[in-house]
């Protein structure tokens, strides 16, 4: 129990990285709006400095849970693998669009890839909102361990309806925290845009102004999904491993775990500082770190929330016994002993991570700067 809670942990972390990293879509998403090429040449090369990160923290993500918890990444990634791979498909644009905007001959001109980084902008944020809402909201799916033993057809986990994962668009809730993700990265791309980019007048107001605009629409939606989540009913396992459903489940863990409680409220607050300081006076100091902070911290304090407690961090619309909790989806004792060593060299890699951040982003991006 203490590795899989601690795994949880790691899961928790690098999923609160992964949206707050998403800072670089959200600029991306600005780009259309953009008119002066200068201007969008300059947003550019600032984000192109940090692309790979996303891109990355998605992978580690991805391989962290197939290291920790296989049986969730077998269903999910594997059952819903349109929706998936919508989303690694604008991952893909955002890779060639960044090698090849400025590559000579190029027939087809920034502006071309400057859509495409659009799109990834978009619907890269709105896609993972959507796919990380279906781990609260539930899925169709059905777990069989016995199929294993079936030489013809040797499938744990199937999938309930033949859209595999594109079934999620359709579901009010999943769609709110798609927006809502969408939203928080918009702001978080503005306001390191503020910090990284030349003082130019022009783009500055409309930064500013794009602050205010989506920050009008985030607190309303949060605060609605934020409802919606903790009033949602909550799949839980009992003493004896049996799925149960329980009202107001998520409400309870927060009310049990009080120190997720803490966190979840001190992240609100500190994103809540960024954006009203930065309305206030766009050059407030530290405000992209401050945002950032508490963006992992709620998203963190989140996941506790989702898969302490014994719940079900995967529920399973088609049959509950089938959803998934940090007991019934983990790796061997063994398996996940080994990984927690190498887990060890995590803060490494944080401190180097941590400099190349520092040395990419040690003066702000100027017109004359052309590296994407």
């Amino acid at each position: 129990m203490f590795l899989q809670n601690y795994w949880w942990f790691l899961i928790s972390v690098l999923a609160a990285a992964l949206v707050f990293m998403l800072f670089v879509q959200g600029g991306q998403s600005m780009l259309l709006g953009i008119r002066r090429e200068g201007d969008r040449s300059m947003v550019v090369n600032a984000l192109g400095r940090k692309w790979e990160l996303t891109f990355t923290t998605l992978v580690v993500f991805g391989g962290a849970f197939f290291a920790s918890f296989p049986l969730f990444y077998s269903t999910s990634f594997g059952g819903a693998y349109w929706l998936w791979m919508l989303i690694l498909f604008s991952f893909v644009v955002q890779a060639f669009s960044y090698e090849f905007r400025r590559k000579r001959g190029n027939l087809y001109g920034t502006r071309a890839y400057d859509v495409l980084l659009f799109v990834n902008g978009v619907f890269g944020c709105f896609l993972l909102g959507v796919a990380v809402a279906t781990m609260i909201f539930g899925a169709e799916f059905t777990i069989d361990r016995q199929n294993i033993l079936d030489p013809a057809n040797p499938v744990i986990s199937t999938w309930a309806n033949p859209l595999h994962g594109l079934e999620a668009l359709a579901q009010p809730k999943c769609l709110l925290l798609g927006l809502v993700v969408l939203l928080l990265a918009r702001i978080e791309g503005a306001i390191f845009l503020l910090e990284n980019t030349a003082n130019d007048s022009t783009l500055r107001r409309r930064l500013t102004r794009q602050v205010l605009v989506n920050s009008a629409l985030f607190v309303p939606l949060f605060l609605l999904f934020l409802a919606a989540m903790l009033m949602a009913p909550t799949f839980v396992a009992n003493a004896d491993g049996v799925i149960e459903q329980v009202p107001n489940g998520y409400l309870n863990n927060l009310m049990e775990l009080w120190w997720a409680t803490l966190v979840l409220l001190i992240g609100v607050v500190l994103v809540l500082i960024a954006i009203i300081g930065v309305i206030i006076r766009p050059k407030f100091d530290h405000a992209f770190a401050i945002i950032g902070c508490g963006t992992v911290l709620v998203i963190m304090a989140l996941f506790w929330v989702m898969g302490y407690n014994s719940t079900s961090y995967y529920p399973s619309l088609t049959d509950m016994q089938s959803s998934l909790t940090l007991a019934n989806s983990s790796s061997s004792p063994f398996t996940l002993e080994v990984m927690t060593y190498a887990s060890l060299v995590i803060p490494f890699v944080a401190a180097y991570i941590a400099l190349v951040w520092r040395k990419l982003t040690s003066r702000p991006v100027s017109p004359d700067d052309s590296d994407y």
